[in-house]
């Protein structure tokens, strides 16, 4: 996942954006092809970002592993269900708790 993200973040922002579209000539191209090319930009890094927060929280999953707090609510301290912790590993928080941080 680290040499995918870095691959997506090398080339939308290394690139400039006339680099990025393929445009080689010296003109300038319409307002609607930049448009397009920042959007996709703007998705990219998207991704990227999106990718490198799942890193972050099974980090943290695997941290609590080593440290023997895997499976523990971080709210109210008590065990999360071990059916919760099946339909999501990194989950952090017990239902009760996670429905209210949700209303919130």
């Amino acid at each position: 996942m680290l040499a995918e993200i870095k691959s997506i973040s090398d080339d939308v922002l290394k690139k400039s954006q006339k680099e990025a579209s393929g445009d080689i000539s010296g003109y300038t191209y319409h307002m609607a092809d930049v448009a397009t090319d920042n959007y996709d930009r703007e998705f990219s890094l998207g991704l990227a970002s999106s990718e490198r927060e799942i890193l972050y929280v099974l980090d943290d999953a695997l941290k609590k592993i080593e440290d023997g707090t895997y499976g523990i609510c971080e709210v109210c301290k008590t065990a999360i269900s071990k059916t919760r912790l099946k339909a999501l590993p990194q989950a952090s928080l017990c239902v009760k708790c996670q429905e209210k941080r949700e209303k919130r």
